[in-house]
């Protein structure tokens, strides 16, 4: 075998029973929970905004910009859902570079997966504890989700994921919501076959067990862009775009049609100041069709507290080491107009 076994890594209960979430944490979780839900069922008409780090590499910097995001929050919660985007691992195109805290807890450092899980579990429950917030994160490995299951409020399945059978069946165990991203092809019958897929009951094997979910209802949609055969971007969530999503939408049984619009990425060709124009445009859609207002429930914002992106090693505060990021100024001013609009 070519596998050099490096450590075994404690369980996920071994890792909770090491870093619990305080029983006043709890609470908030399961109010959270409700909260974030009830948006994506329609019980509530608030609009969720996902915003955060392209990747949360530095718990000091990361429980700053939430704790600031939470004095934000508090003058646009009649209006907006927040949910502080703390993303803990991070997908690469081609392997290289940094992937997220739960490698490196150091991004300088090499990786050590134990103390990766630690630190993730460390900074979510931390971020919650100075906010009152609680979070979302990207699965990128569907056997890590009982290290994070009493903590997340929301999970996003990638571009590169979401056509994984691994990861749509794990997401048929969720309880909270889970937004599945159209693949880098911008196929939209390949998200909502996935979406669908949460939505059912399933048998498969997860870390050593045979288990069985009841479904997921809360599994949803997530535009983000495309890449065409030449590598360009091509956005996905102007006018046109919502209604074709809306018409497939039509022909299929899903439980609780909903989308979110993810305003980096190939939306906005990593054109990070663009996530402003492109969170209006959707509002604009919504305003000017009921449909759409019903169906888009919210945006994905990446921001940090200093704007644009450093690479490691450089030691800027609250700068982003992988895509740039909106300043916080910039968001801030942002989320006051969302509020708004809406």
């Amino acid at each position: 075998m070519s596998f050099e076994f490096i450590q075994k890594l404690p369980t996920p209960e071994e890792i909770r029973e090491e870093f619990p979430v305080p029983a006043k944490l709890v609470a908030l979780k399961e109010e959270r929970d409700r909260l974030i839900s009830d948006v994506i069922t329609g019980k509530s008409d608030k609009f969720l905004v996902v915003v955060g780090p392209c990747s949360a590499d530095n718990a000091d910097s990361v429980c700053d910009y939430v704790e600031r995001l939470s004095k934000v929050n508090d003058k646009v919660k009649d209006r907006l859902v927040l949910i502080p985007r703390i993303y803990t691992n991070k997908p690469r195109t081609t392997g290289d570079g940094y992937k997220g805290i739960v490698h490196q807890p150091d991004p300088e450092k090499k990786e050590d997966f134990r103390q990766g899980l630690l630190a993730m579990r460390e900074m979510h429950v931390r971020a919650m504890d100075v906010s009152g917030l609680t979070s979302a994160d990207e699965m990128l490995y569907p056997e890590n989700w009982g290290y994070v299951s009493d903590i997340l409020s929301y999970v996003a399945i990638g571009a590169r994921s979401v056509e994984d059978q691994q990861h749509r069946l794990t997401v048929s165990g969720f309880d909270i919501p889970a937004g599945m991203k159209n693949p880098t092809s911008g196929d939209f019958s390949v998200m909502l076959n996935s979406v669908y897929a949460a939505q059912h009951s399933h048998s498969f094997t997860y870390r050593g067990y045979e288990v069985k979910t009841s479904g997921n209802p809360l599994a949803h949609t997530i535009l983000r862009g495309s890449v065409n055969k030449h590598g360009r971007s091509l956005p996905n969530y102007h006018y046109e775009d919502l209604t074709t999503l809306l018409e497939l939408y039509g022909e299929r049984d899903l439980m609780n049609p909903a989308c979110i619009i993810d305003t980096n990425h190939n939306n906005s060709n990593k054109q990070y100041k663009e996530q402003m124009r492109i969170t209006k445009e959707v509002i604009h859609s919504r305003r000017v069709n009921p449909d759409i207002y019903n169906l888009v429930k919210g945006v994905m914002i990446e921001s940090y507290i200093e704007e644009g992106s450093q690479k490691i090693g450089e030691h800027v505060y609250g700068k982003s080491i992988t895509d740039p990021c909106l300043g916080f100024a910039d968001t801030e001013r942002l989320l006051l107009e969302i509020a708004d609009l809406v």
